[in-house]
């Protein structure tokens, strides 16, 4: 009697379906006490299966893929790893470039005989309907559609279960079983099945424990712990299914064949028969053959001198292979042959075809849309590169050359990331199934030379005089907020104020991400740290910033204020820490109060909006407002001291401001910086102390 495959599908990534599909396999094997076979066919989160089974495959799905012979009970075991539960198991390539090479055709000969060799095969097929996917579906007898109850996964799911029946494969054949179930949840089973349109076929309860012992374990929940409540909900769907003999009733079910992939950016990318250019081609075969050749995730990326040595021996390695290659019509000059060297290079050790645009030194900011898109900043300007990746597969595989060497993770679970680069650029980076366009990388690169506050007068950011009162402001220990939007400089203007502070003086900066550069000697750099896989472990900005008190700070400087930090921020500069820094996103002086009383409430704390409009007068003593123009053009708007309080009100008055007035013929605008004449208040205090303030720098040239 043959056998039935199941393909286990799920809407989106996160809800546990490649756990699901790998326990299934196992608990079909100790219920029936027969050999069950586990296929990993997950092109895009290849290597996943050999972390949750333990199991390491010497050969894989392309080796079978490409295989020419045909497959019996002797055949299959030179391809599949036994485990003692009785699984025999098949997995993907851990390299994704030869994941995306798997041919559906091969496999199609692999499931066309294995019914006749197990009586169950369990696929796992990830989350995305593509070739591959499609082709397991056509030869499966039920198709089991993981879901959990969130409301995202539960629209993926139905949309999948949509274009699975546009693609005409009977409804009667799927299944939903829903995962990660807490009892009392407002997303009930009933609930999903109505918005899929398929009733929940089995209910697996939320077991975080088990399910991440299982994963440290290297082993299947259920060969680990049978007794676990994710274990007995696999153990149950196993029994219903038998009970019901619903693989052999499904068995009649007519399936279509040769079903039609809708054609998207991530199937376009699947597979060696995409019709890719000759170019992407020949770059794939020599990748593929460096794997081979040696092993370049041994070498330290922080090893300057290690890297260029790498740098030679792999040089070496591909012109070699090249040689080997007949490049007729795909290489036709020695500048051909520089280049695909170049690109190699530039993909298998460092960014891939960001490395040039990273290197131009008039481009600021470098933006990624998914792998067929990428814009660039020049002159304030932004513009749209020639250059593109392969696929998403590579712009993957730089986000995680990059967050690697931060210590930092970026996965379906949490599907964005911020970092830096080695030179202090900063680096955020986000991916599917948040980015529906593929990986986005958004890359502010971090200037070659200290800007200093000449540069920015040199720019026409600010006046001397400005810059005069600023330095003897943080000089004389004044605490000061820097407002601004995105892009318009608020870092860049910190890292110049923070580089007035005196060189006698303990500074500590709390960051997301370490940008700031200072060039003092007594410096203490914190950075935020993300949770780790069972989610525990995150260290935030308020904690950091409760930590600095405790450190003997001269100084505090927090890169931005976001959330409840602000409350600690403005008690520190209330209780002692004079002269500290910060910026906050606004966009006036004005919005900027607004914003800080909106996020000292983030705090929890209860505090009255009296008690926190008392407490934001009484420690912030200035506000810079930086904008970004029309032009592209950086300016300091505003310089503005915050006056106390009258009545309800925290009064503000500017000391310079700019005044636009109007633009030039190629887009350009004019204006000036002018003083309002206004004498700050503190101006007496400082004197007080014996340092003398010329009143020259109130006063319009």
């Amino acid at each position: 009697m043959p056998g039935h495959i199941i393909t286990v599908v799920g809407g989106k990534g996160g809800v546990g379906k490649s756990q699901f599909a790998a326990n299934l396999a196992f608990a079909f094997a100790l219920e029936n006490r027969q050999k069950s076979l586990l296929i990993d066919l997950d092109q895009k989160a290849c290597g996943d299966q050999n972390i949750i089974t333990g199991l390491r495959s010497k050969k894989n799905i392309k080796d079978i893929s490409d295989f020419n012979g045909s497959f019996d009970a002797k055949t299959i075991n030179m391809f599949v790893t036994p485990h003692k539960a009785g699984v025999h198991y098949i997995g993907m390539p851990s390299e994704p470039s030869l994941a995306l090479e798997v041919a559906p055709d091969g496999v199609a000969k692999l499931l066309k005989a294995v019914p006749n060799l197990y009586p169950v095969t369990i696929i796992d097929v990830g989350s995305e309907l593509n070739e591959l996917a499609v082709k397991a579906m056509e030869f499966s007898t039920m198709i089991a559609m993981v879901v959990t109850p969130d409301l995202l996964a539960v629209n993926q799911t139905k949309r999948i279960f949509s274009e699975l029946t546009t693609m005409l494969f009977p409804k009667e054949m799927m299944f939903l079983f829903l995962n990660q179930f807490q009892k009392g949840h407002p997303v009930t089973p009933e609930t999903i099945g109505r918005q899929v349109g398929k009733p929940v076929f089995n209910v697996l309860p939320k077991d975080d424990q088990g399910c991440t012992r299982a994963l440290s374990s290297g082993a299947p929940l259920m060969v680990l712990s049978k007794n676990s409540p994710f274990s007995q909900g696999v153990a149950d769907s196993v029994r219903k299914i038998k009970q019901k003999n619903i693989l052999a009733s499904l068995e009649r079910l007519k399936k279509p064949e040769g079903a039609k992939v809708k054609a998207t950016s991530a199937t376009k990318s699947a597979g060696s028969r995409s019709g890719r250019d000759p170019w992407t081609d020949l770059k794939s075969r020599i990748h593929r053959g460096l794997v081979e050749e040696m092993d370049m995730k041994k070498t330290d990326a922080n090893d300057e001198q290690g890297m260029i040595v790498l740098r030679e021996r792999t040089k070496k390695i591909v012109v070699e292979l090249l040689g080997k290659e007949d490049t007729k019509g795909i290489l036709n000059s020695r500048e051909d042959m520089n280049k695909i060297v170049k690109e190699i290079l530039d993909e298998a050790l460092a960014l891939g075809p960001l490395e040039d645009l990273l290197a131009d030194k008039t481009i600021s900011e470098v933006m990624v849309v998914g792998p067929k898109k990428i814009y660039y900043e020049q002159s304030g300007k932004v513009k749209v590169s020639d250059i593109t990746f392969t696929n998403d597969r590579q712009v993957l595989n730089v986000i995680e050359r990059i967050v690697s060497k931060v210590g930092r993770r970026i996965d379906e679970k949490t599907p964005y990331v911020d970092a830096r680069l080695q030179d202090g650029s900063r680096v955020h980076a986000i991916i599917r199934p948040v980015a529906l366009d593929g990986g986005t990388i958004t890359i502010r690169k971090f200037p070659e030379e200290r800007l200093t506050y000449k540069s920015l007068v040199d720019y026409g950011s600010l006046t001397q005089n400005m810059a005069d009162f600023l330095k003897i402001s943080v000089t004389n220990h004044r605490n000061i907020v820097i407002s601004g939007g995105t892009g318009s400089g608020k870092t860049t203007l910190i890292n110049i104020l923070g580089s007035f502070i005196p060189a006698n003086e303990r500074i500590i900066t709390c960051e997301d991400s370490a940008e700031l550069n200072l060039p003092q000697e007594h410096v203490v750099r914190l950075e935020t740290k993300p949770p780790s896989l069972e989610g525990e472990g995150a260290v935030d900005i308020r904690c950091l910033v409760k930590q600095t008190l405790r450190m003997r700070p001269d100084r505090i400087i927090v890169g931005e204020c976001r959330g409840g930090e602000t409350l600690d921020m403005l008690q520190a500069m209330n209780t002692g820490h004079d002269g500290s820094l910060t910026t906050v996103h606004s966009n006036t002086p004005r919005d900027c109060i607004s914003r800080l009383e909106t996020l000292v409430q983030y705090a929890g704390a209860g505090i009255s909006p009296k008690a926190i409009k008392e407490m934001i007068a009484s420690a912030v003593h200035m506000i810079v407002q930086q904008t970004r123009l029309e032009d592209g053009s950086r300016k300091v708007m505003n310089i503005t001291e915050v006056g106390g309080m009258q009545g309800d009100v925290i009064t503000l008055q500017d000391i310079f401001v700019f005044q636009q007035e109007g633009v030039g013929s190629k887009g350009k605008i004019k204006g000036k910086f002018l003083a309002t004449g206004f004498i700050p208040k503190f101006v007496e205090k400082i004197e007080k102390k014996g340092v003398k303030i010329p009143r020259g720098l109130f006063k319009n040239e």
